[in-house]
This record gives C-alpha cells, sequence and structure tokens, in this order.
C-alpha cells in the first residue's frame, strides 16, 4: 500500500510566518540533543526570499544553536515546501508545513517521508486542546503519533542571545550521545 501525499498549506504567508516557533513536540531525531529542552526556532525573511534559520536548546544548561536557511523547493508553487539546510552539515532536508491555524499561532511540520514531524507555537506551553488537534491532523496524515516526544519548556523562557557554539560543534556531539 503506497501512503498518500502529504496534504500542505498553500498560500503560506512567509512574511507572517517569520519570527520565533516553540517546539512543543517533534519526533527525537539524532542531530538534536536528548535533553534538548527549551527549543525553539527563529525565522527572519531575508531580502533576497530566502529564511535565515536559527535553531536553540539548551542543555545542561548551556544554549547551544545552529544557523542555516530555508527556501522553498519549487519558486513557482504556492505550497508551503521549502527545503533547509544548515551550515556546516552537508545535508539539505525538507520543511513542508502542513498546518497553519488562520492567526498563525501554532503549526504542523513535516516532511514527505513522515520521519520527521514538529509541533509549533508562538508560545512556550499550548493548551491541551489545541495540542490534540495538532496531533489528530499529523496522525490524519499518516504520522506515527506515538513517536511524538513532548520538548520540555520553561514557563518563562531562556532570554540569552549570542552564541555558545558558533561551529555546530554540538550537532557532531549529539551523534555520538554526548
Amino acid at each position: 500500500m503506497t501512503e498518500k501525499e502529504l496534504k500542505v498549506v498553500k498560500g503560506l504567508d512567509l512574511k507572517r510566518y517569520m519570527g520565533r516557533w516553540y517546539e512543543i513536540a517533534s519526533f527525537q531525531s539524532f542531530f538534536q540533543p536528548k535533553d534538548g529542552r527549551d527549543t525553539r526556532a527563529t525565522y527572519t525573511l531575508k531580502d533576497d526570499g530566502t529564511v535565515h534559520v536559527l535553531n536553540e536548546t539548551w542543555t545542561g544548561g548551556k544554549r547551544i544553536s545552529i544557523e542555516g536557511y530555508a527556501s522553498k523547493a519549487d519558486p513557482k508553487s504556492d505550497e508551503a515546501k521549502l527545503k533547509v539546510k544548515f551550515n556546516l552539515v552537508p545535508i539539505v532536508g525538507d520543511y513542508w508545513v502542513l498546518y497553519v491555524d488562520p492567526g498563525y499561532q501554532y503549526a504542523v511540520v513535516g516532511e514527505p517521508r513522515r520521519k520527521s514531524l514538529w509541533i509549533l507555537s508562538r508560545r512556550s506551553h499550548l493548551n491541551k486542546e489545541i495540542y490534540d488537534d495538532l496531533v489528530k491532523k499529523a496522525k490524519e496524515e499518516g504520522y506515527d503519533v506515538s513517536k511524538l516526544h513532548k520538548t520540555p519548556q520553561s514557563d518563562t523562557p531562556p532570554n540569552e542571545e549570542g552564541h555558545v557554539d558558533t561551529k555546530g560543534v554540538w550537532w557532531f556531539k549529539s551523534l555520538l550521545g554526548k
């Protein structure tokens, strides 16, 4: 049996999508620290139409981050399918916005193989009813939602800015489980 193609948002307003998003839940991946908390992404639209990406998490009391950029997979399409490449990491990944609410306050993001999934919110916490609805949307798209891991978020998200690890060393350490 072949899986149905994922439904993605059409006509995503990239300017409204920009800004900070908190990771409420995700599939654990080999490139993220297993004990990461307060994980968030900040997107900034650049003049050339690409998106600067800053992913941050806190582990062992320290902020770690990695930067990259995203661009539309097909500039002629109105589908919210982006390609993401992080600095110093030789992999280009898919970032497909599967759902965003009309107010651009929470979103479901995945990729075509259904190996990665993120539930994102503009706030560090999401009420149970909205969370359950977003999980249901992911399940309807064929995701095994039993793999979702809730990301610990502080009541007061960290304000720390600046780079502790600007070379992506944390990424390589996380591969080794350190």
